[in-house]
């Protein structure tokens, strides 16, 4: 079996596509989607097999941080602990090319968090394609850069990521070549922010 490969109009995406990738990922499906920044694999926040998936894609342990993608912030604080200067300057640099690494609510199930510190990763990302997409779903979707094993950068073209993985995973966007950039990580300690990794946002709104 291969990947359904849906391509999608960067700037104005045709609904019907749309509608036809969310409902391979409801399904059950692992998806590759555009971000703001590159590629990445997502699935349904509640589905443990599809989430099992992409860990073995990524070959990555327990200790990773998902992150879970989100439309806006009206989500955020079912997921995630924050007082209201941490929310003002989410706020504020969202969306974006950004990861946020936050304290973990109850909410979260316990295998998308990092098992020792009780965080989470929350995007909140931009880009017509990934916005629609997230306005398919009640709740954020499970995902995590499209970074291969022994690979340093993420995947930037659709095309030789179907090439790869086409035959593992069960639907690709394509919403054209990407810059192989990953996102500026941010974590927030004790409501303090601190620049984990400078990817395509800037880092400068977070730093003393």
């Amino acid at each position: 079996m291969s990947a359904e490969f849906i391509s999608i109009h960067p700037d104005n995406p045709q609904p019907r596509f749309i509608k036809q990738a969310a409902q391979i990922i409801k399904a059950g499906g692992v998806g590759v989607v555009p971000t703001d920044s590159a590629y990445a694999l997502c699935c349904a926040i509640g589905d443990k097999s599809a989430m099992e998936r992409i860990a073995h894609i990524r070959q990555i342990s327990r200790k990773h941080n998902f992150t879970l993608i989100c439309h806006d912030l009206s989500e955020l604080s079912t997921y995630a602990k924050v007082d209201n200067s941490v929310f003002r300057l989410l706020k504020n640099n969202t969306p974006g090319p950004y990861t946020f690494i936050l304290p973990a609510t109850k909410e979260v199930p316990r295998r998308l968090m990092n098992e020792r510190r009780r965080t989470i990763g929350i995007r909140v990302p931009q880009g017509a394609i990934i916005e629609a997409l997230l306005g398919e779903f009640d709740e954020p979707l499970m995902s995590c850069t499209l970074i291969l094993p022994e690979h340093e950068e993420p995947e930037s073209d659709p095309v030789e990521i179907n090439d790869k993985i086409g035959s593992i995973v069960d639907v690709i966007v394509d919403g054209g070549v990407l810059l192989p950039e990953a996102t500026t990580v941010i974590r927030f300690e004790d409501g303090q922010p601190i620049v984990r990794r400078i990817g395509r946002g800037d880092p400068a709104p977070f730093e003393n």
